[in-house]
């Protein structure tokens, strides 16, 4: 892929990101931030200005989409334009009409489309079942007995700090995978995590309280998912080559799994949150979490040739099971 196909299809990415226009100031500049670190890690030099030009307005979908002239580019394209718009939830409905506008401008018919469009529908189905959407509301006295109840029974410290480590293994390998979609799983089974580990504290939470907590901390939703696809693209990872695999990727896994790291500093706030009763303010949330992620990054170079197996053996069913919970 050559640099400037890779440009067009960041462009797409970053349209996608601004399609539905509700990203509030710390989402843009987490943006931002990815964009400059891409381009100081050797991607593309001017990807800051392209997300100058995307949030200004100075570019389009049908200029992005000169530079695609290959099929599978264009196909890459769509597909990474939807899971951008599918990362924090259903799509709005101005996200709907950028990607039939993005559609007809790559000039893909529902034959090239649809097979991805029901796949990834279906992984946001099941993320929704994964974790309650509301938590009903009980009285004060009953909420203290409830969780009274579940402390006395509380999973150890060992125990959350493994469960914590299996997630950070899991989200590190599928960030390995080919799959333009496989990085749309690894938020929802962040909420899966610090859901658990709030239960373990005598927390019953509820999506919509979980995905604050996570943005509380600085780990935004879109941009989350855009820097895990800056780094596969840039990284050769993506496009589906026959007959390349995870062995032969190891170079590029080595600068990519950073999702291991992300899950595993998540994971160690949120225990030290819900354990501390819930009165980190969201400075010191953030200020703990970013202390954590260095540690957490030394522990995926020590754990990546686990992660590169765990990759190697994962199937689109068996991502689906996971978030589900089944397995």
């Amino acid at each position: 892929m050559t640099l400037d196909q890779q440009k067009s299809i960041l462009t797409i990415a970053l349209l996608a990101a601004f399609a539905d226009g509700n990203k509030d100031d710390a989402e843009r500049e987490e943006i931002r931030r990815i964009a400059q670190s891409l381009a100081g890690d050797g991607g593309v030099a001017d990807l800051p200005r392209i997300y100058q030009d995307v949030l200004l307005q100075r570019t389009s979908v049908q200029a992005a989409v000169q530079g695609l002239s290959e099929p599978m580019h264009r196909q890459l394209a769509y597909e990474m334009a939807v899971c951008v718009c599918d990362v924090d939830g259903r799509q709005t409905a101005a996200e709907r009409e950028f990607l039939t506008r993005l559609k007809a401008a790559l000039q893909l018919g529902e034959p090239q489309t649809a097979a991805f469009d029901q796949q990834a529908d279906a992984l946001v189905d099941v993320a929704e079942k994964a974790v309650p959407m509301a938590v009903p509301v009980v009285s004060a006295a009953a909420a203290t007995l409830a969780a009274a109840a579940t402390v006395h029974s509380n999973a150890s410290d060992a125990e959350l700090d493994k469960s914590i480590l299996n997630y950070a293994l899991l989200n590190g390998a599928l960030e390995l995978l080919p799959q333009s979609w496989a990085s749309m799983a690894i938020i929802p089974l962040q909420v899966k995590m610090v859901y658990g580990i709030g239960k373990a504290h005598g927390v019953e939470l509820d999506q919509g309280h979980i995905k604050e907590f996570i943005a509380a901390a600085g780990v935004g939703m879109t941009s989350q998912y855009l820097e895990q696809f800056g780094r596969k693209l840039m990284g050769g990872l993506l496009g589906k080559v026959a007959g390349r695999t995870l062995s032969g990727l190891g170079g590029a896994a080595t600068g990519m799994a950073f999702s291991f790291a992300t899950t595993y500093a998540l994971g160690q706030v949120a225990k030290r949150y819900y354990a501390g009763g819930r009165v980190m303010s969201t400075a010191m949330l953030r200020e703990t979490f970013q202390g954590l992620l260095t540690p957490a990054k030394q522990l995926q170079t020590q754990y990546l040739p686990q992660i590169q197996q765990k990759a190697a053996t994962l199937d689109a069913g068996q991502i689906m099971a996971l978030v589900r919970g089944k397995q």
